[in-house]
């Protein structure tokens, strides 16, 4: 079809198809009605046309909640547009090129010292981004913005603030020079929020509208989805838990405080419990092969860590009244052995709560792994995107 045919499909009903598809990853025609509130045979009309101009695809078909007939996924095709999405991490960094819908479509990982190299790392990204885009065979003008995931509070949607244990990024305009060097529009969030982002709309929290998302890495991270929103808060920094004081008069926490979660419960903090036992060459892989082995220790270390997370929870659910805890990152990589810290993270946390609150709320592991900052990412330039699709 002609770029005229294509712009003459893309009314007002058109982009509203396209946009309820972005947002609803796999969804089906039916599902596409509610959301507009178009009749179902506008919708099978507009979505026939979508199809043959290369701008929605089908997917295959998903089983019915209720019962019933099975209905066919649609999915943003790569002719509506792609998606660049980034994650800073503190020893890695992640790029992933994604449909707008947050479907993957390629992905590099990189090991660098990030947290002590911020010139190394962006010309990393930069040339990443490159790469991808020419790989994929794409045109750069239908890549419609980058997202950017860090690992520290964010101070409006392009610069990073300055805490304490990313010193060297501190001031570093990401945004700005990120757009100098791709020439695409950047956004930038904390990445635990854009995890819980992924995980909302592409993972273990899809469907779920009220969730808190938990992730164990170097610190511990936490995102909220509230209301069918992510919440940062007045400032960017809601869902900082890795810092909240459990412990008084605790371990020194690189933050500067005592006592912090993060001095438990972290992936630094569980790997200094085993070097007791293993010694320097301790590592989170080493816990983890001994948790899937069944050792003891190793399984003690895990529950332990799970019953003060679920503890320190406990004050986040009984205000935010979640339906469900998505805990992911490092430390939950193999079912096998974090099946002991899920299990005891959920019994803390329904110990912990108060009568009055909802005893409801099921803990479970995050289902993207690795890539669910990085894709939370991409759907935030895809949420900036705005109008531009298509």
């Amino acid at each position: 079809m002609s770029e005229h045919g294509v712009e003459s499909l893309l009314s007002r009903n058109g982009r509203a198809v396209l946009a309820a598809v972005q947002s609803r990853p796999r969804c089906s025609r039916a599902d596409v009605a509610r959301a507009t509130g178009l009749s179902t045979s506008a919708v099978s009309a507009l979505v026939s046309s979508l199809i043959d101009a290369g701008l929605l695809l089908e997917l295959g078909t998903k089983p019915p909640a209720g019962g019933g007939r099975p209905s066919v996924s649609l999915g943003l095709a790569p002719r509506a547009g792609s998606l660049i999405g980034i994650h800073l991490g503190h020893a890695d960094l992640r790029v992933v090129l994604t449909s707008l819908d947050g479907t993957l479509i390629t992905e590099q990982r990189h090991v660098l010292d990030v947290d002590h190299q911020p010139a190394a790392s962006l010309d990393r990204v930069a040339r990443s981004t490159a790469d991808l885009v020419e790989n994929a065979d794409l045109d750069l003008g239908r890549v419609l913005g980058v997202g950017v995931a860090v690992s520290a509070p964010v101070v409006g949607s392009r610069q990073l603030s300055s805490p304490p244990m990313l010193l060297d990024w501190g001031g570093v305009d990401i945004g700005g020079i990120l757009a100098e060097r791709t020439g695409l529009p950047v956004h930038l969030a904390n990445d635990a929020s854009l995890g819980a982002l992924a995980e909302w709309r592409l993972g273990a929290g899809n469907g779920v509208d009220d969730l808190v998302y938990v992730m164990l890495g170097e610190g511990v991270g936490c995102g909220l989805i509230l209301g069918g929103r992510l919440h940062t808060g007045a400032s960017g920094m809601a869902g900082e838990l890795g810092h909240l004081a459990v412990v008084p008069d605790g371990k020194v926490c690189r933050c500067g405080a005592r006592g912090c979660l993060e001095t438990l419960v972290s992936k630094r903090a569980l790997v200094s419990a085993l070097a007791h036992t293993l010694g320097p060459t301790a590592t989170v892989e080493s816990l983890l092969d001994l948790g899937d082995a069944g050792d003891r220790g190793a399984r003690r270390l895990l529950s332990d860590a799970g019953q003060v997370l679920g503890t320190a929870l406990a004050g986040v659910c009984t205000i935010t009244d979640p339906r469900l805890v998505v805990v992911g990152g490092d430390l939950t990589a193999r079912p096998d052995s974090s099946n002991a810290l899920l299990a005891a993270a959920s019994q803390a946390l329904d110990s912990a709560l108060p009568p009055v609150a909802s005893h409801e709320i099921r803990v479970v592991r995050a289902q993207l792994g690795a890539r669910a900052e990085a894709l939370g990412a991409a759907l935030l330039a895809g949420s900036r995107a705005g109008g531009r699709v298509a």
